[in-house]
């Protein structure tokens, strides 16, 4: 399909696997429709969330090797592009250099639409760090006289995508996003991801009891199927619309 240049997705991730879990669908629909998909993983989630590979013995870097290359192939196949500012995990710490790096990728992307974490997860200090340090860096890179190349960006809508435990982490979803005709892909991504084999059917099911949610407040008009499979999100700004629907 010919690439929509004038639509891009920016997804920020704080760990190598939760593009995939959490926002896997919709960054293989924004790919499907020739849009620009870009995923940052803020680090390999080599320290927190790759126990498999550490019981197996392995060290560090090979940890970091292993998560990087079931990143790659995971965004591979959704069709997105990926990049790893390799910051660390467990903690991930915030800093200005890294909010820094990441206004420079939203200068170059200039994403339409951005994804990441909630701003609140009592299991997971990593998650609402990546959130805060996204949104900063899109504060600043819609700033005139901040220093980075690029022109100022404009406001893209922010959403959060669904925390591992909702309940916990003051999630309450306002959008729930149809996934349906690409959950196939989104489900072979999730299987690259070998580290965490524990999570596959966890994420199916997910997809299955949001996709029952989402027929329920479709609506009459939407022609949706049975079995439909759908991603939750919040969003962070107001929608600004000409027409309630």
């Amino acid at each position: 399909m010919p690439e929509n240049t004038s639509e891009s997705l920016l997804v920020v991730s704080a760990h190598a696997g939760d593009f995939v879990w959490r926002a896997g669908g919709a960054i293989a629909l924004a790919a499907a429709r020739g849009e620009r998909a870009t995923v940052v993983c803020l680090s390999f989630g080599e320290r927190g969330e790759s126990a498999k590979a550490w019981r197996e013995g392995k060290q560090l870097e090979e940890i970091k090797a292993l998560r990087r290359g079931e990143a790659e192939q995971a965004a591979a196949v959704l069709g997105a592009d990926i990049r790893f500012l390799d910051a660390g995990d467990y903690p991930l710490r915030e800093s200005p250099e890294l909010v820094d790096e990441l206004v420079r990728v939203y200068r170059e992307t200039t994403p339409t639409v951005v994804l990441t974490h909630t701003l609140a997860d009592p299991y997971n200090g990593d998650h609402p760090a990546a959130a805060r340090m996204a949104l900063d860096a899109r504060v600043l890179a819609q700033a005139v006289g901040y220093d980075a190349p690029g022109e100022p960006l404009g406001a893209p809508p922010v959403f959060s995508f669904e925390p591992h435990q909702p309940e916990m982490c003051e999630f309450r979803p306002d959008v729930l996003l149809d996934i349906t005709e690409v959950f196939e892909t989104k489900r072979k991504a999730m299987r690259c991801l070998g580290a965490q084999q524990h999570m596959w059917t966890y994420y199916e099911d997910l997809a299955a009891r949001r996709g029952v949610q989402l027929e329920r407040n479709a609506g009459p008009n939407l022609g949706l199927l049975k079995n439909s499979r759908a991603e939750a999100f919040v969003r962070h700004y107001p929608h600004v619309t000409a027409r309630l629907s």
